[in-house]
């Protein structure tokens, strides 16, 4: 093997390898921090991961201006910008907010399955809010998707462990993430589309947004009298699922520029395969056969959503190309050649 092909197959791996943990740690650290630390503050938890999220912005920002080691995007406070990316803000707070109160109810096993129906959402949401229609093959994988939720909930609750509440914060979670990404491709030229300012900008927001949800759902109450508020290996776990939440903001860009958007959708089915397993594995689990079948009913279903997908767009990136004059096609295979 060549080292230019050595050096690509690293950064591949590596970066798919990253995209794994952080993402991963991310799921287990909270629910740990939502089910067993005795705080029943889970939007307080919520609001300190977006709280370390703004802070390492901020404080990259500075640092990559003043060392030049690094670069990282600068992060000016503009009230304006605040303003134009709040409605995406509320939407990234219900997500948050739903995912994690998703994730209190529901063991990490069932986690996926619970909030499955993303794909769905995005086909429904883009058509309603964008006009966009999608092929039957699209609408078929997403039938699929949907029965195996279905069959996911059943089989949860034949186990005994079904939390119907759960299950509603995990479809409620589904809409809200199929909302972001509508809501991001709208709001990302107000800040010079930077995905990392846009992300303090939603953190900054979030923070401001939590107080009252927080106030109204009693959290102050919970925070001031609990027993762990002088607990150092607290305050660390708070801060390092914080820090994991700011990664996997840099792991999925790194994961997808490494790759492809369609490596990066198979490597976070694959990435959600084992996630199951490793919690059933984990936490000493039994689930029949029927129950392992619905969750790889959704993950096949999601993946062939991918893969449809992906032909349509290959089809439509034909067509223009064909559409174009002969002279622009051979400038474009020139440029591919030269890429090669």
């Amino acid at each position: 093997m060549s080292q230019t092909k050595w050096e690509s197959y690293k950064n591949v791996m590596t970066a798919v390898s990253a995209y794994w943990i952080f993402s991963i740690g991310l799921v287990f650290l909270n629910k740990y921090l939502l089910s067993n630390v005795k705080l029943e503050a889970p939007l307080f938890i919520t609001w300190f991961q977006c709280l370390v999220t703004v802070a390492l912005c901020l404080g990259l920002s500075k640092l990559s201006k003043s060392s030049g080691q690094f670069t990282f995007p600068a992060m000016p406070l503009d009230v304006k910008i605040s303003r134009e990316v709040l409605p995406l803000s509320i939407v990234f707070v219900a997500m948050i907010s739903f995912n994690n109160l998703c994730l209190k109810h529901v063991g990490v096993s069932f986690y996926y399955v619970g909030r499955s129906l993303t794909t769905v959402f995005n086909v429904i949401c883009s058509y309603l809010i964008l006009g966009s229609t999608t092929s039957g093959s699209a609408i078929a994988c997403c039938a699929l998707i949907i029965f195996g939720f279905f069959l996911g909930v059943d089989q949860e609750d034949a186990t005994g462990s079904l939390s119907m509440i759960g299950v509603i914060f995990g479809v409620l979670a589904s809409l809200s993430v199929a909302l972001n990404a509508i809501y991001t491709k709208r709001v990302l030229s107000s800040v010079g589309d930077c995905l990392w300012r846009l992300t303090m900008y939603n953190n900054l927001n979030a923070l401001v947004l939590f107080l009252p949800l927080m106030l109204f759902n009693g959290e102050f109450g919970a925070i001031m009298y609990f027993d762990r508020l002088m607990d150092l290996t607290f305050w660390f776990l708070m801060t390092i699922s914080g820090v994991f939440g700011f990664m996997m903001g840099y792991v999925t860009g790194w994961q997808i520029q490494a790759t492809s958007p369609l490596t990066h959708n198979i490597s976070g089915t694959a990435k959600a395969a084992a996630q199951t397993v490793m919690a059933v594995a984990w936490y000493s689990e039994v689930k029949t056969m029927l129950w392992w079948t619905s969750n790889f009913v959704v993950l096949f279903g999601s993946a062939m959503y991918t893969y449809v997908q992906k032909r349509v767009m290959d089809k439509k990136s034909s067509q223009q190309y064909v559409s174009l004059p002969q002279d622009e096609q051979k400038l474009l295979e020139r440029g591919e050649g030269s890429r090669r």
